[in-house]
């Protein structure tokens, strides 16, 4: 692209979109020039901004970019990294609908290639995606129509894509006996988009509780509970919120963190879809606990019908007086980034900047986004802090284990007869919930279980027998990860599975730090010599050619992608699964 953007002018549609989000342009009034630093300090509306384009026109022209950087003041080869650094956004195209197809490692289980295969034979203009969070139902793509905007279809079939429907899927099956449910009580029981309906069920009882306890005993009632966060770090919560309370400064913020884009994850968009008024309350309760005035929901750009809900959620609530005064609460778009999932990187998207992670110290409870005192969970993590304020800190110790309290939402899906999210309490067998499932589909046997998603670590049957908590599994050499767990039956060729594992980490590497953007691609291309019987030398020395990479991204690479993007394939090769080099 050149980059003399400022030459190129939007099409009215265009300009339209971004005025709509902005308000009208204001300029030279023969007086003043409106502009310089008001209008930088809106740069963290760059998002929003390319967002609005692309949902009216179906790309981001450079005449709509030049646009953009007119009215925020943001130097256009900045605009032109940020634009082409998400996935979602499309730079080079001419606009128009546009289909994604998921190729990821559960959707692969159930007929994604013959799907593209399909798709190819007919002359259909696609694109392969990775995860798009509706493993419980695949396989899954997600359509774009520009003024419309997006819509996710899963199971989808070549016949699906004739006739794209933007109708709102369901939030999922929940496959237990509601009586053994705290999380996932409410989901397809209560109306989501009704403010009455949550409230019949309790509703802001625990907001209207906790501003009885206190911040104090809030925070005090967290540690007590043992709650520790459920996104992977298992970072006790109670110390984080306490954290940010005890910073020094004015302004602080609260982040909700569902940017839920680990293959085989999808419990948050599963919870922010069916129950948005709860997320909504545990926001403003950690607002309250925390003094913090401004509150983001970042959620996931392929969880369309996840960002309407919690929008519509906020405007009831707040139209009902029931948030409080002095705390905002907005919603955020992601537009296509893994590496967003890391805190400081989701901090740099929301600043309207590429989602780069950022070295720590300092800490988000000291400088987070913005540089002010922030606090941010996952979804599922601030649904239990508030079961945790209505039940108590000691009630929710009871349930798992000492080191692991409370109950675990598991996204169980690939080879099993029903895939779905489950809650049960820590200490659970991975066998208990395969048994959950279904088990194996079909009668088949188990070939392998990958914990955590495509971070996570591969295990072989022996691993039925660990429970399921955070001290546990990390004794038996796995981990819970995001609380992906997705099931292979012996049939599976491996060596598809990591390839495709090995094409995603080098797709989402944010390229900032070498040993991630170098040792990604490198892994990748020993992977695809090894599956092609083409190896660089010896297989030895491929092997041990992977096993140096694998020990330079874990150690050198700055955030959690580049450390665990070797872990499934190194787990995979010590198992000698199927299809694996040897």
């Amino acid at each position: 692209m050149d980059l003399r953007l400022m030459l190129d002018r939007p099409t009215e549609a265009e300009r339209s979109a971004v005025d709509d989000l902005l308000g009208p342009e204001e300029g030279f009034d023969g007086r003043v020039v409106f502009g310089g630093r008001a209008a930088r300090q809106r740069r963290h509306l760059l998002l929003p901004a390319l967002h609005a384009v692309q949902d009216a026109a179906g790309s981001v022209s450079r005449g709509a970019l030049a646009y953009i950087c007119e009215r925020l003041t943001v130097p256009p080869a900045e605009a032109y990294g940020v634009a082409t650094f998400y996935a979602l956004f499309d730079t080079d195209g001419p606009g128009g609908p546009s289909i994604h197809v998921c190729d990821d490692i559960v959707c692969a289980q159930y007929g994604a290639e013959d799907l593209c295969a399909a798709l190819d034979a007919s002359g259909t203009v696609y694109e392969r995606s990775p995860c798009l969070g509706q493993c419980d139902r695949a396989p899954a793509a997600m359509f774009h129509q520009p003024g419309i905007g997006y819509g996710n279809a899963a199971p989808v079939t070549p016949s699906s894509f004739g006739a794209p429907t933007f109708d709102e899927l369901p939030p999922g099956l929940v496959n237990q006996d509601r009586e053994e449910l705290t999380l996932l009580r409410r989901i397809g029981v209560v109306d989501p988009s009704s403010l009455d309906g949550y409230l019949e069920t309790g509703g802001f009882e625990t907001l209207a509780k906790a501003r009885t306890m206190g911040p104090e005993a809030v925070i005090a009632a967290l540690k007590t509970s043992g709650l520790r966060g459920r996104g992977g770090a298992a970072f006790p919560i109670g110390l984080k919120w306490e954290g940010v309370r005890e910073a020094r400064g004015g302004d602080k913020y609260v982040i909700a963190n569902g940017d839920e884009s680990e293959p085989g994850t999808f419990k948050d968009r599963l919870l922010m879809e069916g129950d948005p008024f709860a997320l909504v309350e545990a926001m403003a309760l950690y607002g309250y606990a925390t003094g913090a005035g401004k509150g983001f929901i970042y959620v996931r750009g392929e969880y369309p019908t996840a960002e309407k809900r919690l929008e519509n959620a906020i405007a009831q609530t707040v139209g009902a007086g029931l948030i409080g005064e002095g705390f905002d609460l907005e919603v955020r778009r992601g537009a296509g980034a893994y590496i967003c999932g890391e805190e400081t990187a989701l901090f740099a998207s929301i600043e309207g900047h590429r989602g780069e992670p950022r070295q720590k110290p300092p800490f988000p409870t000291q400088s987070g986004v913005f540089g002010k005192p922030t606090g941010i969970n996952n979804i599922e993590t601030l649904l239990a802090a508030l079961e945790v304020i209505a039940r108590g800190g000691e009630a929710f110790a009871a349930v798992g284990t000492e080191q692991s309290t409370g109950p675990k939402l598991f996204c169980v899906s690939g080879a099993v007869a029903r895939p779905g999210v489950y809650e049960v309490p820590f200490g659970t067998t991975l066998r208990a919930l395969l048994a959950l499932a279904g088990g194996i589909r079909d009668g088949g046997d188990l070939g392998a279980v990958l914990m955590g998603g495509a971070a996570g670590v591969f295990a072989d049957r022996s691993a039925l027998e660990v429970p399921l908590t955070f001290e546990d599994t990390s004794a038996a050499g796995t981990t819970l990860g995001s609380g992906a767990i997705i099931f292979f039956d012996d049939q599976t060729d491996f060596g598809g599975v990591l390839g495709r594992i090995a094409r995603f980490f080098r797709d989402e590497s944010c390229g900032q730090c070498v040993p991630c953007r170098i040792g990604t691609v490198r892994q990748e291309e020993a992977l695809a010599r090894l599956r092609a019987h083409r190896p660089l030398g010896s297989v030895s020395e491929e092997r041990r050619r992977l096993d140096d990479l694998a020990v330079v991204m874990t150690d050198a690479s700055i955030c959690g992608l580049g450390q665990t993007a070797a872990s499934a394939v190194q787990s995979a090769m010590k198992l000698g699964l199927p299809g694996v080099p040897a």
